[in-house]
């Protein structure tokens, strides 16, 4: 899902223009943004919560060559998801899990004609 999807089911669901429902969507984005940034943590209540937390530098490996690198320390957003959204993707993962034990009904079992023997052509010199 794009932030254009995200902004097109919204403006159908409040029946909002879509231009409308953009900026709406942006200028929330770019508040978490810029909370996330000033403060390092928003909570988001059955949501979850992004943090910023702080790497450091370390020796790293070039997967390629093997090589040793140095990669140096930096700060990363971390996502915990919330008790909900963990809530429904349990269960979402349970419905597909039952989905696929279940048993399967086995195609009928078609009546084939027996098999003809095939006949293979004799090779320039062989005899027949």
């Amino acid at each position: 899902m794009t932030k254009k999807d995200i902004v097109r089911t919204i403006a159908e669901q409040l029946d909002l223009p879509q231009l409308r429902t953009r900026e709406l969507v942006q200028r929330t984005f770019d508040a978490l943004i810029e909370t996330l940034v000033q403060e390092g943590r928003i909570e988001l209540r059955n949501f979850g919560v992004f943090q910023i937390k702080r790497r450091e530098a370390r020796v790293g490996r070039n997967p390629r060559t093997g090589q040793r690198v140095p990669v140096q320390a930096k700060s990363v957003v971390t996502f915990k998801p919330g008790k909900e959204m963990e809530a429904r993707v349990r269960e979402m993962d349970r419905r597909r899990t039952d989905e696929s034990a279940s048993p399967r009904v086995a195609p009928e079992s078609l009546e084939h004609e027996p098999e003809q023997p095939v006949q293979q052509e004799a090779k320039p010199g062989e005899g027949g």
